[in-house]
């Protein structure tokens, strides 16, 4: 039996969801974020997909993006409202997209994440990333280097099986739509 408390909504993003999505961007990155002309392009761009979360009421709490190319993801971004937070939006908008990628038929997902964000790191880690190196001085805004992570092949039983148990317990917490 489900004790959901929330129901949340992922969708395709829209245009009409790029302002909403760059308040989260700037309040998510500072002074280092996408422009909404490059949010447009994603839109656009038929390798990239790009997703927003919102709560019961309607209100706007996080956005996720990846591209796909030939059997591999590359998660772009995935951001929360800083008030939304803590509240497993950013695992429903990776699990979104490791869905996608089973129906899609996508066998790898990598990623660049800030060596700083432990939060992050955590969480890939926790949905069987790994880390395969380091891109030094990755982030523009700071020089900060970034954690290169990928997954094993989604589609052996290591990563399913990991996957399915994680999303289990998400299930519990959290209703996605």
């Amino acid at each position: 039996m489900q004790t959901n408390f929330e129901t949340v909504i992922i969708n395709k993003m829209s245009t009409d969801d790029v302002d909403g999505v760059i308040k989260i961007e700037e309040s998510a990155y500072g002074d280092h974020h996408w422009s909404k002309e490059s949010f447009l392009n994603e839109i656009n761009n038929e390798l990239a997909r790009y997703y927003t979360l919102h709560t019961p009421n309607g209100e706007l709490a996080g956005y996720a993006g990846c591209w796909h190319i030939l059997d591999e993801a590359h998660i772009t971004t995935i951001a929360i409202a800083p008030n939304y937070r803590r509240k497993h939006y950013g695992q429903a908008l990776l699990k979104r997209i490791i869905d996608d990628c089973y129906k899609e038929k996508i066998k790898y997902i990598t990623l660049e994440v800030r060596v700083s964000n432990t939060a992050a790191i955590n969480l890939y880690s926790k949905y069987g990333f790994t880390s395969f190196g380091t891109r030094k001085k990755y982030y523009q805004n700071n020089n900060e280097d970034a954690l290169i992570m990928w997954t094993k092949n989604i589609f052996f039983d290591e990563f399913k099986n990991n996957y399915e148990n994680i999303i289990k317990t998400l299930e519990e917490k959290i209703t996605i739509k």
